[in-house]
């Protein structure tokens, strides 16, 4: 049995040490925001992050994340008030939403390594994140948007 911190909460994990993170996260725990893509870590749908870091958890062994922590789009603001949450609504961000969990937790990570992003920053550390309805432009400004009110002290 494999232990891990997911969300804040320690947890135990019944799969087999091969899973792929992605099937334990939706399956076993019931946390549907992370979304199966391409299942070759290409597309960025399943993005979470482990030990603060973006990771596809569709290539990523359950076992090789064994007493790590995990955050997936449902614990990076239990309230859905993180500032790239916020900038995405305020923004209107998503068109069919399947990719924007992964687009978030891509752009949560790129704040933490360039908390003032210029557009070469952004196009460089999201260019592994696709999105079908091209909502590229919006998800720069969200990024921009959400960047400024961290600056600012504001988390909403």
């Amino acid at each position: 049995m494999t232990t891990l911190d997911l969300n804040g909460r320690t947890v135990s994990v019944r799969s087999p040490d091969d899973t792929p993170l992605l099937w334990v996260i939706r399956d076993e725990f019931g946390l549907t925001g992370t979304k199966f893509g391409c299942g070759i870590g290409m597309c960025g749908a399943c993005t979470i992050h482990v030990e603060g870091r973006a990771t596809r958890s569709c290539i990523t062994a359950v076992g090789a994340v064994a007493g790590a922590k995990i955050t997936t789009i449902e614990g990076l603001d239990p309230k859905g008030r993180h500032p790239l949450q916020t900038a995405w609504i305020d923004l209107q961000v998503p068109q069919c939403g399947y990719c924007q969990s992964g687009q978030i937790m891509q752009a949560a990570s790129l704040l933490k390594d360039y908390p003032n992003p210029t557009d070469d920053d952004i196009n460089a550390v999201m260019a592994g994140n696709l999105c079908r309805c091209m909502t590229y432009v919006r998800i720069r400004s969200a990024i921009k948007l959400a960047a400024s009110r961290i600056r600012g002290g504001s988390r909403a």
